[in-house]
């Protein structure tokens, strides 16, 4: 940081470039778990307005493991030893 503790112009733009990338993972990995889950839940012939029990409980079990398997991925790249 730049003295008195301001951010300077360069590290704002990194800054602003990191929560850029984050987001963009973000929004990736909803896409991601979107497409998974619903390719898995739902039925190629939609017959109901509303999802019914079935494909209910299909997406409540498949978005809760995408978000585990995910979250412990993450957990393990982070504990690798950097190169």
């Amino acid at each position: 940081m730049a003295a008195g503790g301001a951010p300077t112009n360069f590290q704002k733009e990194q800054m602003f470039g990191m929560a850029e990338k984050e987001m963009e993972y973000r929004v990736d990995i909803f896409n991601r778990l979107t497409q998974t889950c619903f390719d898995k839940c739902i039925a190629n012939r939609h017959k109901e307005v509303e999802l019914n029990m079935g494909e209910n409980s299909c997406i409540d079990r498949c978005v809760s493991k995408y978000w585990q398997v995910t979250s412990l991925v993450g957990q393990l790249l982070g504990t690798l030893p950097k190169p």
